[in-house]
């Protein structure tokens, strides 16, 4: 879940605490390492518009995971990450790429010029609906006419995980999520990957930075295994 789950520009530009990636970089790393192996995310994106020779803005980079997934075939790509010792890992990881960027800043305030960007990723990190105006209004500046952004974000209504997010969050209302993304004028995809983990330990390490802990220990106490079967909502819109 690169980028933080929590972490979001909300009205007034305030930024919310992460409680996983911003206090357990680490595990965060093995968690995106797990997610969708098989690469259904990235497939359905690049089946909607493919980044190869385009400029690229990765929104809520975090350690910049994913940023050299996109340099393989980009012209640019920019990573925008808010928590500056995030976004100095993310340097770290990119130092050797000519043609990636990393800045810190917010969704609400996108350090970018306008029309600059023909694709933009965010993947867990400041969208999740009502309450993302702001941020879709900054994205509405940089992508160029013609450009893709999508966002991704976990579907509590099906799939093992996407249950446990359920109990986890209750407060997260899927239906009023689905209402804001299409009246913001996105599309969904629905895609159910796996996490797919190499041993109990790392799977273990991961749900408890990303549960409540009630729910985690619950959730560990009455699940075998190291893979689990998670569902997203891939949203996407063209500009």
């Amino acid at each position: 879940m690169e980028g933080g789950a929590a972490v979001r520009a909300e009205r007034g530009q305030s930024i919310r605490r992460s409680p996983n990636i911003w206090d357990n970089p680490s595990v965060y790393e093995i968690e995106n390492l797990a997610f969708d192996r098989a690469g259904l995310v990235l497939a359905a994106m690049r089946s909607l518009g493919d980044w190869a020779g385009r400029d690229v803005l990765d929104i809520g980079c975090g350690t910049g995971f994913h940023l050299p997934v996109f340099a393989s075939s980009a012209s640019s790509v920019t990573g925008v990450e808010p928590h500056p010792p995030l976004a100095a890992i993310a340097r770290r990881r990119v130092r050797r790429l000519p043609h990636v960027a990393v800045l810190e800043g917010t969704a609400a305030s996108l350090p970018l010029n306008a029309s600059s960007v023909d694709l933009a990723h965010a993947r867990w990190a400041y969208f999740f609906g009502p309450g993302s105006e702001p941020g879709l209004a900054s994205l509405d500046r940089v992508m160029r006419p013609g450009g893709t952004a999508f966002v991704i974000d976990n579907d509590p209504t099906t799939s093992t995980f996407g249950g446990w997010f359920a109990r986890g969050f209750p407060a997260v209302d899927a239906p009023a999520v689905e209402g804001f993304w299409a009246s913001q004028g996105w599309s969904r995809e629905r895609i159910t990957t796996a996490w797919t983990f190499d041993s109990r330990e790392d799977l273990e390490a991961v749900v408890r930075i990303e549960l409540p802990t009630a729910v985690a220990e619950d959730v560990l106490a009455s699940y075998d295994g190291t893979s689990v079967d998670y569902a997203v909502n891939l949203w996407w819109r063209r500009f």
